[in-house]
């Protein structure tokens, strides 16, 4: 409808200068174009001129002569022509073109109108843009999913906290925590019993992490810090063995030189001069070159 303003400005026309279009009724008398008009012409006290109409596309009659309201914005135009028709993908291409219509502003039109109806009334009126309702609605979708992705995850691994937030004694927020809470121990527990089979693997004599927990010992999460542990000494000790390897190997051809001479002056005098350690690991080197 026209602001008070502009109906009285437009009674003064008709009253004035007369009715220029008529009213447009359908066979049964319902109105389909022309309604300012038509509180115009009791505004200004004089009889309205009725026509009607006789097609078979009355959506299509009210959709072109709203279209052709230069008023509007290209949203509403989008809208309008979305709420008067129904698209398939081939159809919402014609409506596009043949209202000069962009492709996408009609498709985001078609999304407000069926996922968010009243904010589709809204653009149509004008009192929101067309941008700002489809984000609104790209958001909500958004949020609605992402809803819906955490009651899936709930269903599938774990039914009874599900069966909790169906039957309302526990809340969305609540059941997912409960559910990390869960799936952490889970994971806790693996992880100590991979670190359990690593150790007795690689010759460690100490007690399993496993068999602490289950005598009571120790907690899981104390199990979980101890095989972090392990595996931070282990990478630590794995790192120093692999350098002390690589200075051995630097220097691998001042042992051949020793094994090459071994019962001789020369050598016993660097021998002799080593320290303990060092002197019984070049006696372990020097048979092996």
């Amino acid at each position: 409808m026209l602001s008070e303003d502009e109906l009285y400005d437009l009674a003064e026309s008709i009253k004035s200068d007369g009715q220029h279009e008529p009213i447009v009724l359908d066979t049964n008398g319902v109105l389909l174009d022309g309604r300012n008009r038509l509180a115009a012409c009791e505004i200004a006290g004089v009889e309205p001129r009725f026509t009607t109409y006789t097609g078979n596309d009355p959506k299509g009659l009210i959709l072109t002569h709203n279209l052709r309201r230069r008023h509007i914005s290209k949203g509403q135009q989008a809208m309008i022509i979305a709420l008067a028709r129904s698209f398939s993908e081939h159809s919402l291409r014609h409506h596009a073109k043949l209202h000069h219509i962009s492709l996408t502003r009609l498709s985001n039109a078609a999304t407000v109108r069926n996922h968010s109806p009243h904010l589709a009334e809204q653009v149509r009126t004008g009192a929101l843009t067309l941008d700002a309702a489809y984000n609104t609605v790209r958001e909500n979708k958004a949020r609605a999913a992402a809803i819906q992705a955490r009651h899936n995850r709930l269903r599938e691994h774990a039914p009874d906290l599900a069966e909790q937030v169906s039957e309302g004694l526990l809340n969305l927020d609540a059941a997912t925590t409960a559910l990390d809470q869960r799936e952490q121990e889970e994971e806790r527990q693996r992880s100590v019993k991979a670190t359990d089979a690593l150790r007795l693997a690689d010759g460690d004599p100490a007690p399993s992490l496993v068999q602490l927990v289950e005598q009571g010992d120790i907690t899981w999460g104390q199990a979980h810090q101890r095989a972090e542990q392990f595996h931070t000494d282990r990478r630590d000790a794995i790192q120093q063995a692999q350098q002390a390897l690589r200075v051995i190997a630097e220097h691998w051809a001042t042992v051949q030189d020793l094994a090459a001479r071994p019962d001789t002056p020369y050598t016993r005098d660097i021998l002799d001069g080593l320290a303990p350690e060092a002197h019984s690991l070049a006696q372990s080197l020097i048979p092996l070159v």
